[in-house]
């Protein structure tokens, strides 16, 4: 099977990633969707979309878990019935989940020249400050892009605005760790993230600070 890469991020958090070469009937083998489900992935125009679906259930059995052992609440954002936190992505032909005992945010992003004619309803000022001089913003954007998906997952609530609320530190594309910060509702919370690139696709991951 094209498990493309397992990442232990500490003793709790674990990521995989796949890289989607199956037809949907392949992935379908084996692979017992929940009603509900069945229905999303029927009703799914796209056959990327129907592969990346199942393939993400693939990972789940990886795990050890079946489609049944996941839900979506009101926002939309995946949780898992034992109780640990999980966060899916997936990005034309990769996928990916990550699974920890606590908050994590993933978003997989395919590196394209368009994300520079969208940067500006996504990077506030403070980070335009020092993506200015970047020599590669292409990457640099898709990182901050990825960095506040996966914010934005971890967070899971209505209303909130990579623009206004999502803040990224400066970083530098040979160093894979970068901090960010959610300012909403008169709250501050701080996050600790890393990145990978691979096969022109970027992966940013996300979890609570730990020394804040």
């Amino acid at each position: 099977m094209p498990l493309y890469k397992t990442i232990t991020v500490d003793e709790s958090t674990n990521l995989l990633i796949w890289k989607i070469e199956e037809s949907y009937e392949q992935l379908s083998k084996g692979i017992e969707l929940t009603d509900h489900c069945q229905d999303r992935v029927d009703g799914m125009k796209s056959d990327m979309h129907r592969r990346a679906f199942m393939s993400v259930r693939h990972l789940l059995a990886v795990f050890g878990y079946i489609d049944h052992d996941l839900y979506y609440d009101e926002f939309g954002k995946p949780h898992l019935k034992d109780g640990k936190h999980i966060s899916i992505s997936h990005s034309f032909n990769y996928a990916g989940i990550i699974v920890s005992d606590k908050l994590v945010g993933i978003d997989i992003e395919k590196q394209r020249e368009k994300i520079h004619i969208i940067a500006h309803k996504f990077v506030n000022e403070f980070e335009n400050g020092y993506i200015e001089e970047d020599i590669d913003k292409t990457r640099s954007l898709t990182i901050i892009w990825g960095a506040k998906e996966s914010l934005y997952k971890l967070y899971g609530t209505a209303g909130l605005s990579f623009k206004q609320h999502v803040y990224i530190s400066p970083f530098t594309i040979d160093h894979p760790f970068i901090y960010g910060a959610i300012n909403y509702n008169d709250s501050i919370s701080h996050y600790d993230m890393s990145f990978i690139e691979f096969d022109g696709f970027t992966c940013v991951y996300a979890q609570p600070a730990t020394d804040i």
